[in-house]
């Protein structure tokens, strides 16, 4: 690997981690606690981990493409809109405790997240394949923030 390489990793990891860094500025807190949950929502110590897999994953799959094509907009345009959406999520769901808002975000950034893979398949196989773990995880994720707000009618901040 080259110096210009290791240092457009290290980039990479250093973006995605940013944007992983609002689940630590907007935690979950007594507020989320207190909310009625569907049954089969994963355990706390689930999510720090599960998220720390795929922002790697997310980070290397950015980096195999900027190796084959630089930052071509191209290809980038929409993993930059899943990352800012991605960020967006905790702020609202956690931050603002909206989570009628924040479903919406969710629906967005599954877009965004298969809009990229697409994007990113004739690149690298291996970099659009990294991201289907990551689609599948906001599924789920989407699945429980509807569910968490429908369980939870008049529970939530309006404006």
């Amino acid at each position: 690997m080259t110096l210009s390489s290791a240092l457009a990793l290290f980039a990479f990891l250093v973006v995605s981690f940013a944007v992983a860094s609002s689940g630590a500025v907007f935690k979950p807190g007594e507020w989320y606690r207190g909310l009625d949950k569907p049954s089969w929502t994963p355990p706390n110590w689930a999510f720090p981990v599960v998220w720390s897999v795929l922002f790697l994953m997310i980070a290397v799959s950015g980096w195999l493409v900027w190796r084959e094509v630089g930052l071509a907009p191209s290809a980038f345009a929409f993993y930059a809109l899943q990352l800012v959406l991605n960020g967006l999520w905790s702020y609202l769901f956690f931050g603002r405790r909206r989570p009628d808002i924040a479903f919406f975000d969710l629906v967005a950034l599954w877009l965004a997240i298969v809009a990229t893979i697409f994007a990113f398949a004739p690149i690298s196989a291996l970099a659009a394949w990294m991201l289907v773990p990551y689609a599948a995880w906001v599924t789920i994720a989407g699945l429980l923030n509807y569910s968490v707000w429908r369980l939870n009618p008049g529970r939530f901040a309006t404006s």
